[in-house]
């Protein structure tokens, strides 16, 4: 079989919720260019933020029947609120039942094998979730053997998930330069809807990942080139693809 003049190293998969204007952008710079990405609007008509974010996770096989035939390399859930919402057991559950020529990924689960090759333990989350979303993280981490230092909270405008949207990265860079960072391993920006590439590109003194980088370097683990957990280029790209 012939190379497809595009995503002739991958053809990636993603499912990001229906408002989000985050995710495609950032795997566009973390993903390099000889990658293809086709994504999919995880879409539902709840109302409330924690019913919605639900139903995300729980429709997920519904959302794979809509790539039909094309052959991805490797599918990633881009909604990290989910898995916290719905916790571990049911989140493996519902991944158990799915019956697909390749590997499919959280943001959770690719945010977990991040920590690990950090050997990360003690962790600090900064994430503009409402109350309720940050206190089921903090249980999804801790249960994951963890040690929840604090979880910060990123100021929105709306208890709405929705309006994570407006954030920019420099809300996050903010938080973590008011934030002591002395007695943790690694920071985790959750939240697959707040920009935060921008942040990652600084210099800080332990580790800062987030749900999209975690969740691109996951999909390309033994696909694509890494450098430790980030992808070759990335920053290159960031530069070519942001104003300063």
């Amino acid at each position: 079989m012939s190379q497809p003049d595009y995503g002739s190293s991958g053809r990636y998969g993603i499912g990001t919720p229906q408002a989000n204007p985050t995710v495609e952008p950032e795997f566009g710079i973390l993903m390099p260019r000889t990658a293809s990405l086709h994504a999919v609007r995880l879409t539902s008509l709840q109302e409330k933020s924690e019913d919605r974010l639900c139903e995300y996770l729980e429709s997920v096989s519904d959302y794979l029947e809509r790539f039909d035939r094309l052959q991805l390399s490797a599918f990633g859930f881009a909604c990290t609120a989910s898995s916290y919402l719905l916790g571990q057991k049911t989140e493996d559950k519902i991944l158990s039942r799915l019956r697909r020529s390749y590997d499919i990924f959280t943001a959770t689960q690719a945010i977990d094998w991040t920590l690990k090759k950090l050997t990360a333990k003690r962790i600090l989350i900064a994430a503009p979730y409402p109350k309720t979303i940050r206190e089921a993280g903090y249980d999804y981490w801790t249960n994951a053997g963890y040690d929840v230092r604090e979880i910060l909270h990123i100021e929105t405008t709306s208890t709405d998930t929705r309006s994570i949207y407006e954030l920019q990265s420099q809300d996050a860079i903010a938080m973590l330069e008011s934030s002591n960072l002395d007695d943790v391993d690694a920071v985790l920006l959750s939240g697959t809807g707040m920009p935060s590439l921008k942040a990652l590109a600084l210099d800080w003194p332990v580790p800062v990942v987030s749900s999209n980088l975690c969740l691109a370097a996951r999909m390309m683990d033994g696909r694509e080139p890494l450098d430790g957990i980030f992808p070759q280029g990335w920053r290159e790209r960031l530069a070519q693809a942001t104003v300063t």
